[in-house]
């Protein structure tokens, strides 16, 4: 094994543990938001809110795009609080003194964010199917928006934890940017809902195209072929990876 592998190995197993030594943190509280989501919605919609798809319920409709907005903030929020905790507490300069190119780096957090974000999805699904009945359409497609859009989630964090500073930074683009477009994906409704201009602007929304997918892969419906979305998403993963990659090919404020 050559440093570099060496150097990949230790760095993925340090951002894994760093988020396994607070399980209760990172998974089972992200798990209990989006229970708490559920119960709230489904039982104030229930009845009023139509999912749009024949045969599935409120209820039913609400469970993936949970999943997915759950995946979406965690996956992002992996990457970014590490980089800006290292930068912070001054620790990134050990990181930065080993034999670690910008590949290993970025593969070691997105495959840690990948991680986190499958403990998240699996623990949510396993309780929200206890009382929910769940369809499996197209596994296959459910697994590649899982795994696409969690990576670029975490890319976006690595954008994000490089470019900020401070603490205050990351919160605010966690506030005006990922929660906004989380929440207005289409995981509380369909877009088709929508008025003109409200149901065109959401088409520019990638995270729209991550919970429209990720529900197709359950029911076998959604608001836009499946290829669009994977399309989108895979466009967008592309975009925010290149970014990623190049500040960490030229040290973007990791000494600052």
């Amino acid at each position: 094994m050559n440093p570099n592998q060496r150097g990949f190995y230790t760095l993925l197993k340090k951002e894994v543990m760093r988020f396994w030594a607070v399980l209760g943190q990172t998974v089972s509280a992200p798990v209990i938001t989006a229970l708490l989501y559920l119960l709230v919605f489904a039982q104030a919609l229930k009845g009023r809110v139509v999912a749009g798809y024949d045969g599935i319920d409120y209820t039913q409709f609400l469970v993936p795009g949970l999943v997915m907005m759950t995946v979406i903030q965690n996956a992002f929020a992996n990457t970014s609080s590490s980089l800006i905790q290292s930068k912070v507490m001054g620790n990134i300069v050990f990181t930065l003194m080993a034999p670690i190119g910008p590949l290993e780096w970025f593969g070691a957090y997105i495959l840690a964010a990948l991680v986190r974000a499958a403990l998240v999805a699996v623990a949510m699904l396993a309780v929200t199917m206890l009382f929910v009945h769940l369809p499996l359409h197209a596994p296959l497609a459910l697994l590649v928006v899982f795994l696409l859009s969690a990576a670029t989630l975490a890319a976006l964090g690595i954008i994000a934890g490089l470019w900020a500073q401070k603490f205050d930074q990351i919160a605010a683009f966690t506030n005006f940017l990922i929660t906004p477009a989380s929440f207005l994906s289409g995981v509380f409704y369909s877009v088709h809902s929508l008025s003109g201009f409200w149901f065109h602007l959401s088409h520019l929304n990638p995270f729209f195209y991550m919970v429209d997918g990720f529900r197709y892969g359950f029911f076998g419906h959604a608001d836009v072929p499946i290829a669009q979305s994977l399309l989108w998403i895979t466009g967008f993963f592309l975009l925010v990876s290149g970014i990623a990659y190049w500040m960490l090919h030229t040290g973007y404020r990791m000494r600052k």
